[in-house]
């Protein structure tokens, strides 16, 4: 929806994410959090760590044969 409403493009999630991915880009998702983690430290951890996007390195892709 971001995007018809953004560009007025209409595409499906599986082309969009065809081509995201054929551009180097891939899906990052958070790991489920343990119980006993603790806030504070994680909040630490994020002060000294600013967050970077970057592009994977280009696939290799295998020929059939």
């Amino acid at each position: 929806q971001w995007i018809w409403e953004e560009f007025r493009v209409s595409v499906s999630e599986q082309t969009l994410s065809r081509e995201v991915r054929a551009m180097g880009y891939r899906k990052l998702a958070a790991r489920p959090k343990h119980h006993a983690q603790d806030p504070q430290a994680i909040e630490d951890f994020k002060k000294v760590s600013p967050p970077q996007w970057q592009k994977s390195p280009p696939e290799q892709r295998k020929e059939n044969g």
